[in-house]
């Protein structure tokens, strides 16, 4: 069977954040994060001491070439002979000059994975927006582009994880002698303002992918936490950090803890930073032993979901896979999904 031929689709559009890839991109890459945005200028600075001490490049441009590499010989194992393209929210290869290529190439429609598994504007919407102002900036006969639904209860992303949680596990030694399924397990995910938070189901989607992978891994102790939070101290985000989590726990007796990015699919610089460097140095500091689990990255079964994904809506399937107390999700977003948060007053300075 040609797959391509009966394909609703001619392409694949791969779509991210985007990150600097050397120093001096740093800055103009984080003003195109924040544009718009209320965040202080100390705080844009202190970010761009994160990307500066691994050396000003992100991790996260290497990690989505070896996905796309990984989804391509994934697509033509199947028969699925579907070119796929690379275009990002915040840094090159930016969005529009993607869409102008694949205009050249011919491409009319294509199906873009963004890769974010749960639902909030940031993760969801925005992106939808940012493909809709590619077009426009692009023109006529720019393609058309349909989003594929997120993942965060497909087999697909929770075996791997309560794989990478049970690998991380294992790895803690515990001198109590105690099993190592009583090691507190916290799920982090990035922070977004509660009016974000508010208007979708961010939050219950975490909660729930984090109950799958727990309940698979076997894990007892276990508690959704946030990271990563960039606004101003006056506006309200999602709670608590996970450093105050581990501060917590340390006061409750625990000698160790298993960090598990469930809001992640790659190591990039939030999971660097913030887990590997902030939270083991405060680990460290505490004396406490840290694990932290890997992200779905590359993983075999990962790549086989997207390819299924894809294959859902190239071929108009109505059976969607997913597992646990929370249905797939919509396929085609409604017009009042995921809003735009309601930002503070920004005050400028003179």
């Amino acid at each position: 069977m040609d797959h391509a031929q009966q394909s609703q689709y001619d392409a694949i559009l791969f779509v991210s954040f985007g990150g600097p890839d050397k120093g001096e991109d740093v800055l103009p890459f984080l003003e195109n994060v924040l544009r718009g945005r209320n965040v202080p200028k100390e705080r844009m600075l202190e970010v761009a001491e994160h990307y500066h001490h691994f050396g000003g490049k992100s991790p996260i441009n290497e990690q989505n070439i070896a996905l796309i590499d990984a989804i391509r010989q994934e697509l033509s194992a199947s028969g699925l002979e579907l070119p796929v393209y690379w275009g990002n929210r915040n840094w090159h290869p930016l969005l529009a000059d993607t869409l102008r290529e694949m205009k050249s190439a011919g491409v009319r429609r294509a199906l873009a994975f963004v890769t974010s598994g749960f639902s909030c504007y940031s993760g969801c919407r925005q992106y939808r927006e940012n493909i809709e102002q590619a077009r426009k900036a692009v023109g006529p006969e720019a393609p058309e582009i349909d989003k594929i639904r997120v993942f965060f209860n497909h087999p697909g992303f929770i075996n791997p994880m309560a794989r990478n949680v049970r690998t991380a596990l294992d790895s803690i030694e515990n001198e109590s002698g105690e099993q190592e399924s009583e090691t507190p397990v916290l799920f982090t995910a990035h922070s977004i303002p509660l009016s974000m938070a508010d208007s979708s189901d961010y939050c219950k989607q975490l909660q729930e992918a984090s109950r799958l992978v727990a309940e698979q891994a076997k894990i007892s102790k276990w508690k959704l936490v946030y990271q990563s939070r960039s606004g101003p101290p006056t506006q309200p985000w999602l709670e608590p950090d996970v450093c105050d989590a581990i501060r917590d726990l340390h006061e409750q007796g625990e000698s160790g803890v298993v960090l598990v990015p469930i809001g992640f699919i790659s190591d990039h610089m939030e999971v660097l930073f913030d887990l590997d460097t902030e939270a083991a140095d405060l680990c460290q500091t505490l004396g406490m032993k840290m694990a932290r689990a890997n992200t779905a990255g590359t993983d075999p079964e990962f790549v086989q979901m997207i390819r299924d994904l894809i294959s859902e809506r190239a071929f108009g399937l109505s059976e969607k896979t997913a597992i646990g107390c929370m249905p797939a999700n919509h396929d085609v977003c409604p017009l009042d999904c995921c809003p735009a948060p309601v930002r503070p007053a920004t005050s400028r300075p003179s």
